[in-house]
């Protein structure tokens, strides 16, 4: 019997291939999705793992059986998965393990528009039902499976909400990490005022050069060395499935991804003023000032897309960023794209002369730790120690709103978050001063350890 609590997570189904998941199991949830969507006709895509295939097939069989119709839209991203979903107004289905080992591999659903599905919103019911074995019989008239590319069309749609086409011309290094960027990027760019250094743009789901994570710093050494190497104006680096995008300056230097939320919410700010913007609760402050300085109103959510998308809808907000190089477009159904993310920088870079590390200084004003984790036994017990020191102090407020934030009339905070699937706590500290931030992560790290 699987065990389907550590198959079906909170935003996906993912596991080892196939000794978590396989082909039957692929099959029950297609017939599971139209059961919970009731839709006639879904869409579906998939990455470059050598699984993938099969997955996708017994997916499109278990939808079919169920008495769907399926778009088989072929290879691409997540992002070009939403574009399906989206500008079809169909539910959308992508098999990806995103940035997990080759060995793994997924399942993410989302319903007519790229509205997400996470366990609140239907994963939790497909979960008890294959536990219970509860599968549709198979209809008297089975749906069909239809081949359709979308690529070029998902392309010109990100390139007619950022025009790119009378910049400066720029080389830029992309590391594709061996997943689905070496297969969009070169569609997105194609006709651009761009000289592209492409890196590991084969697909291979083996991912032979580095982890397709670049949110791992080691993960990001190569394409530092190349962009210093060729003198690039900049380096993007994509996950596996392509739906997180990080920037490196000309100087070889990884650009906080608050930078980026500040950058780009200064520009969709500028088509759409007033709006609302999205942020997650360990954000920098300063991307929270720039929403305000623009005439956005910042709106804080707990880390994770659900949460994210949910806000984005309730909001009506015109973007929404995370630390962990998510971002949100109300042009893109609220769904996250690095594509487009990496096109709005690409446009604020080349339309003035300055180089990326001065144009992004703009968006960066204080001092940050990045995520340290701690190995704790007694969480709960933990959050409120922590929390009971530093409202004794007078200086500070709390909330829960995710974890635990604490904020200083003199500008720093920490967030203490514990991890969904480890005995952890991770830490993010800000200060206005690398002094102050060090101070404050110093004595968090000593009531936590």
């Amino acid at each position: 019997m699987p065990d389907y609590s550590r198959l079906v997570k909170a935003y996906d189904i993912r596991g080892e291939v196939p000794a978590q998941l396989n082909a039957d199991i692929a099959a029950k949830a297609g017939a599971l999705f139209i059961r919970l969507t009731g839709a006639d006709r879904i869409v579906i895509a998939q990455d470059m793992r050598s699984t993938s295939p099969a997955l996708a097939q017994a997916f499109a069989a278990g939808a079919n059986q169920a008495g769907a119709d399926v778009l088989d839209a072929g290879l691409g991203s997540t992002d070009y998965l939403y574009y399906c979903s989206g500008s079809l107004d169909l539910p959308g289905v992508m098999i990806t393990a995103s940035h997990n080992p080759a060995q793994d591999n997924g399942i993410k659903l989302c319903r007519a528009g790229a509205a997400p599905i996470g366990e609140d919103t239907g994963l939790a019911r497909i979960r008890t039902w294959l536990e219970t074995d509860d599968i549709p019989e198979p209809v008297a008239a089975p749906g069909t499976t239809t081949r359709r590319d979308l690529l070029a069309e998902y392309a010109a749609h990100l390139n007619s909400l950022v025009d790119v086409s009378g910049i400066r011309r720029l080389r830029v290094a992309v590391d594709a990490g061996n997943g689905m960027a070496g297969h969009t990027v070169p569609a997105v760019f194609d006709g651009l005022p761009l000289d592209l250094v492409p890196m590991y743009f084969e697909l291979d789901g083996t991912f032979p050069h580095h982890e397709a994570n670049p949110l791992e710093p080691a993960n990001l050494r190569d394409l530092q060395a190349m962009v210093e190497k060729t003198g690039a104006d900049i380096g993007l680096a994509f996950d596996g499935d392509a739906d997180r995008c990080f920037f490196i300056d000309e100087t070889g230097q990884a650009v906080p991804p608050s930078a980026i939320v500040g950058l780009v919410a200064a520009r969709e700010l500028a088509k759409a003023p007033g709006s609302a913007v999205i942020h997650n609760v360990i954000t920098s402050a300063a991307a929270v000032e720039i929403i305000r300085e623009h005439g956005g109103t910042p709106v804080r959510s707990r880390v994770g897309h659900s949460f994210m998308k949910a806000l984005m809808a309730e909001h009506d907000a015109v973007f929404g960023g995370e630390h962990s190089g998510h971002y949100y477009f109300r042009d893109f159904w609220r769904a996250d794209t690095g594509m487009l993310t990496a096109l709005h920088v690409l446009a604020a870079l080349g339309e003035q002369d300055r180089p990326l590390s001065e144009l992004v200084a703009d968006y960066s004003r204080y001092a940050a730790s990045g995520e340290i984790n701690s190995q704790v036994t007694d969480i709960p017990g933990t959050l409120d120690k922590v929390e009971a020191a530093y409202r004794a102090s007078g200086d500070a407020t709390a909330d829960r709103l995710d974890g635990l934030t604490v904020t200083f009339t003199d500008g720093r905070w920490f967030n203490l978050r514990p991890s969904n699937t480890e005995p952890l706590l991770r830490l993010n500290v800000e200060g206005p001063t690398a002094e102050s931030m060090t101070t404050l992560r110093d004595e968090v790290l000593g009531l936590v350890r």
